[in-house]
């Protein structure tokens, strides 16, 4: 099998910020996954467990009151790494151009005073939560965003050559 895009990508390199996924079309749209990476992955820890189901709800629920952008959004959850979130969008934007949502829905999770839908009613593991925690980490997301907007590597990938032969064989790092 095919080693899909995000795998592709040398983690090594990875900072904090928004990076476009990758783009499909779908129903004769475009919709464009972003990768919002708030810690170094291999470098930092991972997200605790609880902090990231917290603030999966909160910054969910953020995004989908928004008014000029609940319709624009079609998915927010973890990554299985527990280094950052997918943000799925219908259309084709540059990740600078949703910084400014990101840095405010991170914001937001500061006067948070409860996680939403934290109820055995409406969450599958209601008791999985961490407010104080979920602070820190969109407190911490939210400086450094504020801090690396105008940083090409915040929206980038970063890119590493990659000696490729005469007959199209791919030598990697090991």
């Amino acid at each position: 099998m095919d080693l899909i895009p995000s795998f592709s990508v040398d983690h090594r390199y990875i900072v904090p910020g928004i990076f476009t996924s990758r783009m499909d079309t779908v129903g004769g749209g475009t919709v464009t996954t972003y990768d919002v990476r708030l810690t170094r992955p291999n470098r930092e820890p991972a997200i605790d467990v609880a902090a990231m189901h917290s603030l999966e709800h909160i910054v969910a629920t953020y995004l989908r009151n928004d008014p000029d952008w609940k319709d624009e959004i079609v998915y927010w959850g973890p990554m299985g790494c527990l280094t950052g979130f997918y943000l799925i969008l219908k259309g084709s934007r540059p990740p600078k151009d949703i910084c400014d949502l990101l840095l405010r829905a991170f914001q937001s999770v500061a006067t948070a005073d409860s996680v939403p839908g934290a109820t055995a009613k409406n969450c599958g593991n209601y008791l999985m939560h961490n407010l104080g925690m979920a602070k820190w980490y969109a407190a911490r997301f939210a400086d450094y965003l504020a801090a690396n907007a105008d940083k090409p590597e915040t929206f980038e990938y970063p890119r590493t050559e990659r000696l490729v032969t005469g007959d199209g064989q791919h030598f990697y790092d090991s």
